[in-house]
């Protein structure tokens, strides 16, 4: 297990977020969104590590706490400050890549594939996509192979990463880095930015 807050994709947007408004959000704060939020974009700045270009990455969430509880030989993995924090704090995330990921035509036919034991209390998933401002998209043709070479070939297009986090009891939080703007402290975040993808992200709980 890694842990998110010391964690040593090419798909196209149907619903792709505006950027410049991925900043604060006014929905409330709880602890458990708190701390999803918190799990969310520390994965996000994992992944960022790697670069662009990189594939679909999904992870497991699951309480600190609780995994020190029933897992013994994992405080010896995490640092001591992580441990001692879980101990304080019941909504504390720990973060699980999940491996061999099953083979799947598209990012929504591999979320329908995913399923999760009760022991997981919630799933994250981190794609790379390409959005176009509202007015490019309408002029896009309705044929995929012309639809792919607009996208690609349009002055107006920008590489977004996305990461999407979802919990059992409902908390969900997005993560938004833009190529453009590749910085840590210029990650938006807030808990429906991406509608589309937090819906099918929470479906994988069900």
């Amino acid at each position: 297990m890694s842990d998110p807050t010391d964690a040593t994709p090419r798909d196209h947007a149907d619903a792709a977020p505006d950027p410049a408004a991925a900043g604060a959000t006014a929905a409330p704060l709880t602890p458990g969104r708190a701390a999803l939020a918190e799990a969310v974009h520390e994965i996000e700045r994992h992944v960022a590590g790697a670069g662009w270009d990189g594939p679909v990455r999904v992870f497991a969430l699951v309480a600190t706490g609780r995994a020190l509880e029933t897992e013994p030989g994992l405080e010896r993995q995490l640092p001591p400050e992580v441990v001692a924090r879980a101990r304080r704090d019941p909504n504390h995330l720990t973060s699980v890549e999940q491996e061999d990921l099953p083979a799947a035509d598209s990012l929504e036919d591999l979320l329908a594939r995913l399923s999760w034991p009760e022991t997981v209390d919630g799933a994250a998933v981190v794609v790379e996509r390409v959005m176009l401002p509202p007015e490019a998209e309408e002029a896009m043709p309705d044929d995929p192979d012309a639809a792919l070479a607009y996208l690609m070939a349009h002055p107006d297009r920008q590489d977004v990463r996305l990461a999407v986090g979802v919990l059992r009891g409902g908390e969900t939080w997005c993560a938004v880095r833009t190529r453009a703007d590749d910085a840590d402290d210029r990650v938006g975040g807030g808990p429906d930015l991406v509608p589309g993808l937090v819906h099918a992200v929470a479906a994988t709980l069900l």
